[in-house]
């Protein structure tokens, strides 16, 4: 059975009981010491800041004796330097002017000289005539707060540090990528008589070394060797096959500059080099160009390991690829089949060469189709007749179109006959590491 009753009430009937009167008591005393011992800090100050009452924590947090503050001192004496300009400028003016203010931030000095930050609000009580008669005022600890908030700003400080940090870094690391990158490539194509080249890398992340190349050198005095091709992987051991591939064909070309020799010895050292371990490979396209100066003709010879076709653009108009076919990977097997191509390059005419980060680009508003052989067939068509300079400009801006879509490096090598000898000379290479 559950019963049901309120506490006696000392001020009804029955008060005269001494439990009664023992528990009135009680309730009498309870405020004054909630006032005395209440968590915050109570005083209660004239019109002028004297000291009128103070509670005993406010004077536990001073270290200060009742006498020495209550009608000896005013509040602003309590006050940092710095409290005390805030008070007289900000704080006593808008208590003046609202009555009331609350939750301003301030410092006390408390004993031995310690400074505590506090949130001060301060009330006006008036009179029955509306005039003012003192100030109430209640003063919070905020040493908790302030922790937590010098706590927080410290955190964020070494947040945004090591976000500077990690931005420095980033930086760095670009910086050294594209320095590797650029190490990687030719600093200028060579001036060719009766050619003109152009080539042009672009790189997907400038956080990522890529593995595509290209090259043209000379051979001898009447011929000139070309090579552009893209090494399995990314990152620094994707470049140092990269590196061992443009020396390594360097240098059969100076020993046998024919095409399928020089794919043949290059095929030798990867599969020696990576046998038994990760496996190394690339695609690579190489070719020989023998200029006939009085013809203005040039003729090509080339040969392919795994990489796309050459588009061959023709001074009239005509585009398309120009095959090598039963080129395998470079360094999967230990003797594979390379098959040669010929063709020549006509006044007007180029030879262009790209890595298969063109072709695989994905396109769409859902970046879900490649854009193809055949879209970049079309898109050459539309650049026949043009110069090789011209051509590279045009396909660089459609790597820039791409935007996202473009997630694997691309190399672009154009080689091609100036359609009027008095055309200018080629320059260097245009390498860009975006």
């Amino acid at each position: 059975m559950c019963r049901s009753g309120r506490q006696p009430d000392p001020h009804e009937a029955g008060g005269n009981d001494p439990g009664n009167a023992a528990f009135a008591a009680l309730l009498e005393d309870s405020a004054e010491e909630l006032y005395e011992t209440a968590p915050c800090g109570y005083l209660s100050t004239l019109m002028d800041g004297t000291i009128a009452k103070i509670n005993a924590t406010l004077l536990g947090w001073l270290g200060l004796e009742r006498s020495a503050v209550v009608g000896r001192m005013r509040f602003t004496d309590l006050l940092t330097v710095g409290g005390r300009l805030y008070h007289e400028t900000h704080f006593a003016p808008l208590l003046r002017m609202q009555g009331e203010i609350g939750g301003i931030a301030l410092e006390i000095r408390g004993a031995r000289g310690v400074r505590i930050p506090v949130l001060v609000s301060s009330v006006v009580k008036y009179g029955g005539e509306g005039e003012p008669l003192l100030i109430r005022t209640t003063v919070f600890d905020a040493r908790d707060r302030r922790s937590y908030e010098e706590e927080l700003l410290r955190r964020k400080r070494e947040a945004e540090a090591a976000r500077e940090q990690a931005e420095t870094d980033r930086v760095r690391l670009q910086e050294a990528l594209a320095t590797l990158q650029q190490s990687l490539l030719p600093a200028m194509l060579p001036d060719i008589p009766g050619l003109e080249a152009a080539a042009h890398y672009h790189t997907a992340s400038p956080e990522r070394l890529g593995g595509d190349f290209y090259d043209l050198f000379a051979v001898d005095g009447k011929r000139w060797a070309f090579f552009l091709g893209d090494v399995c992987g990314k990152g620094p051991q994707a470049a140092a096959v990269t590196s061992l591939t443009r020396y390594t064909l360097r240098a059969a070309a100076m020993h046998d500059p024919d095409p399928v020799a020089a794919l043949s010895t290059l095929n030798t050292v990867l599969h020696e080099r990576y046998t038994g371990g990760d496996p190394r490979y690339c695609t690579t396209v190489f070719g020989l160009l023998e200029p006939d100066l009085s013809t203005g003709q040039v003729a090509v010879r080339i040969a392919a390991g795994g990489h796309p076709p050459a588009l061959v653009l023709r001074a009239d108009g005509r585009a398309g690829f120009l095959p090598t076919p039963g080129g395998l990977l470079v360094g999967v097997l230990s003797d594979p089949r390379f098959v040669s191509a010929t063709t020549v390059l006509a006044p007007g005419d180029i030879l262009l060469l790209y890595t298969d980060g063109l072709t695989e680009a994905r396109t769409g508003e859902d970046r879900a189709t490649l854009y193809g052989d055949q879209a970049l067939l079309d898109f050459a068509a539309g650049q026949a007749g043009k110069s090789a300079r011209e051509v590279i400009r045009a396909l660089t801006g459609l790597l820039d179109d791409f935007g996202d879509g473009l997630d694997d490096d691309t190399a672009l090598l154009a080689l091609g006959v100036p359609a009027h000898p008095a055309d200018p000379a080629p320059g260097p290479a245009t390498k860009n590491a975006r």
